[in-house]
């Protein structure tokens, strides 16, 4: 029987610790007392939505590759890294950059899908997409979505997530 595992994504690492100890949030005019305790080891580690857990799940909330490039072309080289599932012209993101309506935010992040999910179906989900999104696993289009500050699932069979490596770009209208 196949079983459907969600990959819960609030807009979405396991990186090594010298990006983590190098994050920092960008320069901004409001700071609270919480965000002093942000980080990209304790970003919404919990489950997104308690009344739906699930048993195997995986958070990729954390130091995602970025990059900002003209309408319509694909990054040549990553700008940085921004911690999800923040915006990135928050301060939190770490980068706090305008994207504008002549330029797409690319996202790029590598994980290795747990052994034991092997012959299940894999349910990425993004939370709190901004306008028109579209997924690629291991370069093969996963989904696409249209639609402001909404979530969406993208669908995958397990054996072309080994050793994934996900992109996903977000266009402004």
């Amino acid at each position: 029987m196949n079983r459907s595992i969600i990959i819960a994504i609030f807009s979405l690492l396991h990186q090594v610790s010298f990006a983590q100890s190098t994050w920092k949030p960008a320069a901004g005019p409001l700071t609270t007392q919480w965000a002093e305790n942000v980080g990209p080891h304790n970003v919404h580690k919990e489950y997104p939505r308690p009344q739906m857990v699930r048993k195997e799940w995986k958070n990729l909330n954390g130091l995602w590759d970025y990059s900002i490039v003209p309408l319509f072309e694909k990054p040549s080289q990553w700008d940085g890294q921004i911690l999800v599932p923040f915006p990135v012209e928050s301060m939190l993101s770490g980068v706090g950059k305008k994207v504008g309506t002549q330029h797409m935010l690319w996202y790029k992040r590598s994980f290795t899908v747990p052994s034991t999910w092997k012959q299940q179906r894999i349910l990425l989900h993004f939370e709190a997409v901004d306008w028109r999104t579209t997924v690629w696993v291991n370069g093969k289009e996963m989904g696409q979505h249209e639609g402001g500050r909404c979530h969406f699932p993208a669908l995958a069979e397990s054996n072309c997530l080994y050793g994934i490596a996900l992109f996903f770009f977000l266009f402004r209208k």
